[in-house]
């Protein structure tokens, strides 16, 4: 069989063509049935009669078995193409009927439709971060304001103290036991020194070789500084300013003595110390001549003591007080001129708390 005998619809392109002409030449090479000559338009066959015609077709009963197994793999290609299923009979030579499909419950059909894959649950976006909180520096301790001694204890850690201490100077002083007190041995040269405005204070600072005892307990002499108005009272009593002392001694122990001072005439050592005033705050100016500090003292060295702390931060508790109960003079000048620079720089009286409070006869 060569391409040009075959039928037309299997010379269509596509895959349906293409299957039938293969199957067509199987079957062809394998029965090799007679084929009948194709007639060309104006054959003398046109024009038979129809009896004649109708003598000339095979008989379908005695159809060989060639013929029939050809039209039996026709009608199983066609099957194909058309979708319809084979399945096997006893009846016809090679056991194969066409039958119509039997389709599959809607349910079981598969679908033709693409679907997507399920989408993945969106993850939950990041949480929005907390504003972050603005730093607020703190304030540095002071006597007015932000920083003013009620708020000293929340400005640092290191200044809890100042809030929540139980020995915290000053103290208005009343009442104290009258016992027998060793006098205070102050063991004060003329010593040299230098001033410094240190920003809060007036502050005079000694070369070492002055000191005090107190209960036969020996501390050097480390600096003066003055308060306005005086931060220790007595009897209720504040005075116009004070000085204060601070000692110390090997073990780093500090006894301060106070000294009070009330209006009236001029004090020459304190003279000494605004003579040598620096321009700036935080230079300290070395004074020209050394300091007379006996001078300063009152005649009557009676003094109360008690166990108290620093007047400023961080308020270290554990100092020890010697309060002149004399007072000594300044002049309304020399008032004057420091309450130009520090008009007030003392700390409130603190809670006594049951403290015990001497004084020399």
């Amino acid at each position: 069989m060569s391409l040009r005998a075959l039928p037309p619809w299997t010379l269509r392109p596509g895959r349906a063509g293409v299957l039938a002409a293969l199957v067509l030449l199987v079957a062809g090479a394998a029965a090799n049935p007679p084929q009948p000559q194709p007639t060309r338009q104006g054959d003398a066959s046109e024009t038979t009669a129809p009896g004649a015609r109708a003598a000339a077709r095979p008989d379908p009963k005695t159809a060989s078995a060639g013929d029939e197994s050809l039209e039996q793999l026709r009608q199983r290609l066609a099957g194909r193409l058309t979708g319809q299923s084979v399945r096997t009979d006893t009846k016809g030579p090679y056991g194969l009927k066409v039958v119509a499909r039997t389709d599959p419950p809607a349910a079981a059909r598969p679908s033709s439709r693409i679907v997507a894959p399920a989408a993945r649950p969106a993850a939950p976006p990041p949480p929005t971060p907390a504003p972050a909180t603005p730093i607020t520096l703190a304030a540095e301790w002071a006597y007015q304001g932000d920083g003013a001694p009620a708020a000293w204890s929340r400005l640092k850690p290191e200044y809890r103290l100042c809030g929540n201490g139980q020995r915290q100077s000053p103290i208005d002083i009343r009442g104290g036991l009258a016992v027998d007190l060793e006098p205070v041995v102050f063991a004060w040269g003329d010593s040299r020194f230098g001033v410094i405005d240190s920003g809060r204070t007036v502050q005079a600072n000694f070369a070492p070789g002055s000191h005090v005892e107190i209960g036969g307990q020996r501390f050097e002499l480390m600096h003066l500084h003055f308060k306005r108005p005086s931060e220790h009272r007595i009897d209720g009593r504040q005075f116009e300013m004070s000085a204060h002392l601070v000692h110390r001694d090997a073990q780093g122990n500090l006894a301060i003595v106070a000294l009070h001072f009330d209006r009236g005439p001029a004090n020459a050592v304190v003279q000494t110390v605004w003579n040598n005033l620096p321009l700036e705050q935080g230079q300290e100016v070395p004074a020209r001549a050394a300091l007379p500090l006996q001078d300063l003292l009152p005649d009557d060295r009676r003094y109360f003591t008690y166990m108290g702390s620093l007047t400023t931060p961080p308020c270290t508790e554990g100092v020890r007080w010697v309060v002149m109960r004399q007072p000594v003079t300044l002049s309304a000048e020399q008032i004057e001129l420091f309450a130009r620079i520090y008009p007030m720089n003392a700390r409130p009286v603190q809670q006594l708390a049951g403290r015990r409070i001497l004084q020399s006869q």
